[in-house]
């Protein structure tokens, strides 16, 4: 059974129904409503921590699903599952394809921005001071992609570009 035919959640279920309604009246070939089902259900089952379940339907939307913007969010969304899981160079390859098909997504751009921050503390707590410097700049480029795309969000990257002098910017809003 879909897993919209059994969420037991009452936001869920009005998210479902409305879904439906609204796929009723676009013009969507069967195929294309088939794969937003999947993407529904992957991001229910993702909200609950049903990682595997969540990939297996992501998995099954892009093999339905043509559409590259939409495809980008399919396979932002399967990032997002192994970054969670601490699998940062497989949700690095997940995020670098979704912007490969949508460029102007900030969200991936931050994600893949946190991760190589993340990676360059690391080398700095290893005493890799020229290595961090090398991911920190990396993460710099990526939150300066994002916060242009979405200037009012990303405070603490802008904080940290600033006070890092990684920024040439006073204000990005």
């Amino acid at each position: 059974m879909p897993r919209s035919q059994r969420n037991d959640n009452f936001i869920d279920k009005t998210f479902t129904v409305m879904a439906d309604m609204i796929l009723k009246v676009l013009p969507a070939s069967n195929q294309e409503k088939e794969a937003f089902a999947y993407y529904r259900d992957g991001m229910s089952a993702q909200a609950e921590g049903e990682y595997a379940e969540a990939l297996e339907n992501y998995e099954e939307a892009l093999r339905l699903e043509e559409d590259p913007y939409d495809r980008s969010f399919v396979l932002y969304n399967i990032g997002l599952i192994h970054a969670s899981n601490g699998e940062h160079e497989r949700a690095l390859d997940y995020y670098h394809q979704s912007l490969d098909l949508n460029p102007r997504m900030p969200q991936a751009l931050n994600n893949v921005a946190v991760i190589f921050h993340h990676q360059g503390e690391r080398l700095e707590e290893a005493g890799e001071k020229d290595q961090a410097e090398q991911f920190y700049d990396q993460a710099a480029e990526y939150w300066k992609r994002a916060i242009s795309l979405a200037p009012n969000n990303y405070i603490e990257a802008q904080n940290w570009l600033k006070t890092t002098g990684r920024s040439t910017a006073d204000v990005f809003f």
